[in-house]
């Protein structure tokens, strides 16, 4: 991926004013000041980025360290019930509020469930409170939340399209 779009920065003429860095989150201090030159005017976290991170509260203060003053930050996540269904969402396996590591063993990836691969995956669910306070707790203020009704991809088993 930082490949491609070090590709579409060269392309869109926009090389000298793009820098793509790939580290552990919890690492980004080590490769960014935290002067006026290397803080951003947009910081983005995708769908299925937060059962990553075990640590929210280091995530919400890395946003804010390095988002400008009046920046943005956005956020597209699913709602995190979504993470308390075993695979097949037929049962609540795990607590909405859980504060462990959820570890289990997986075939397949999430874009092609048939893969031949096997890995262990390690996941934190993060309840919508908990996030939020996060974020305010290190000084961002919620202007806008929003949800919606859909998935932006068929990450599930069972999803029926409608």
């Amino acid at each position: 991926a930082i490949d491609k779009a070090r590709e579409l920065a060269q392309i869109t003429n926009l090389k000298e004013s793009t820098r793509f860095i790939c580290c552990n989150i919890y690492d980004l201090q080590e490769h960014l000041l935290c002067d006026q030159d290397e803080l951003f005017d947009i910081v983005f976290t995708s769908y299925g980025v937060t059962i990553w991170l075990p640590d929210i509260d280091q995530w919400a203060f890395l946003i804010s360290r390095y988002l400008k003053s009046n920046g943005i930050f956005i956020m597209a996540e699913f709602h995190p019930i979504v993470w308390m269904f075993d695979d097949t969402f037929s049962r609540i396996d795990y607590s909405y509020f859980n504060q462990n590591a959820i570890v289990s063993q997986s075939n397949g990836t999430y874009a092609d469930r048939n893969a031949a691969i096997s890995n262990l995956s390690v996941e934190w669910n993060h309840s919508i409170s908990e996030i939020l306070q996060a974020l305010i707790r290190h000084g961002l203020r919620i202007d806008i939340l929003r949800e919606f009704d859909y998935s932006p991809y068929d990450c599930f088993s069972n999803t029926v399209k409608t």
